[in-house]
């Protein structure tokens, strides 16, 4: 008897092996959904006064607005934009991306997805990394915030027997986190750990009504006074991590996560596109508590809007 596939609406009730066995019609079916689910709508007009284009000469998926006669297909205005890769493969790669708790490398992709060319699966995945970027808004944090950095870089070069500093005082990329108890995270590359920058991040992220609790770093010694909940820390030089309710291991746990998709996964992510990865391991750490489909969702309803061009990324700092 020939397998037929379970005929899934959504992209939230699959499993992977279900958004492999899509055909690419099925896939822009859904990919319209999500972007439109009260119906198609022109991203230059915003008009739902559309024709599908059904013609010989007409490229599969086309859409005419009959409002101010712009065609287009649902990667217009989206980060999958002028994309020679299937849909098919483009939702495959949402949902593996979302999947894999620890990430999935560029090169991982490229043989799942069976594409040709290793810089076609880095720049889809950057893309997707786009598409789970969430920036916060003032107050965005609350209840109790904890607040940690850490740094994140590649390992010392073979050959290199140079002593390497560890923590404060390496010459890795310093990340910052601030996440709530049972909650949400915001991550970010900083220039620096000084005072001045981890407090007005708290102060431009986390609700006034808060509690802030950190380790000992001086650099958050005052802020306590911007919070109704005060500043609470714990003392991990003396090898304290917990001094009441005062801890900060929602953070480790985060950054565990973090550092074991850079080592694991990635191998080595240069401060250049740092966010971005940020970005992914936040979106991850925000939607836990979903499925992997419906992850997958989620990183789709993000896509409109945002752009990311293969000569912006490797381009050079200025």
């Amino acid at each position: 008897m020939r397998y037929e596939p379970p005929k899934f609406t959504k992209l939230s009730d699959m499993a992977y092996i279900d958004v492999c066995r899509l055909t690419e019609d099925q896939a822009r079916i859904i990919l319209e959904s999500i972007r439109w689910p009260d119906g198609i709508k022109c991203p230059k007009c915003d008009s739902e006064n559309i024709t599908k284009l059904k013609t010989v000469i007409a490229r599969d998926g086309l859409i005419q607005c009959n409002t101010c006669r712009k065609q287009f297909t649902v990667t217009v205005g989206t980060v999958m934009e002028d994309s020679h890769i299937t849909l098919r493969q483009w939702l495959q790669a949402f949902h593996s991306m979302s999947a894999h708790k620890k990430g999935v490398s560029a090169l991982q992709l490229q043989r799942d997805l069976g594409l040709k060319a290793y810089p076609s699966a880095w720049h889809l995945a950057h893309r997707i990394r786009e598409a789970m970027k969430c920036d916060p808004i003032a107050g965005a944090l609350g209840g109790i915030v904890e607040v940690d950095e850490t740094y994140v870089g590649g390992k010392p070069r073979k050959g290199d027997d140079k002593p390497r500093k560890r923590g404060r005082g390496t010459k890795k990329a310093p990340v910052m986190l601030m996440v709530e108890r049972e909650g949400k995270a915001v991550s970010k590359p900083v220039e620096s750990i000084d005072g001045h920058t981890l407090k007005t991040a708290i102060r431009e992220t986390v609700d006034k009504e808060s509690t802030i609790m950190t380790d000992e770093l001086t650099s958050y010694s005052g802020i306590g006074n911007d919070f109704t909940g005060g500043h609470k820390t714990v003392n991990h030089s003396e090898g304290q991590y917990v001094n009441g309710d005062a801890s900060t291991n929602t953070a480790e746990s985060y950054f565990a996560l973090l550092k074991r998709g850079v080592y694991g996964t990635f191998h080595h992510i240069s401060k250049k596109h740092l966010g971005r990865y940020c970005n992914e391991f936040s979106f991850r750490w925000d939607n836990r508590g979903t499925s992997d489909g419906q992850r997958a969702e989620n990183v789709v309803k993000g896509i409109v809007g945002k752009k990311l061009s293969y000569d912006n990324l490797v381009k050079k700092y200025v």
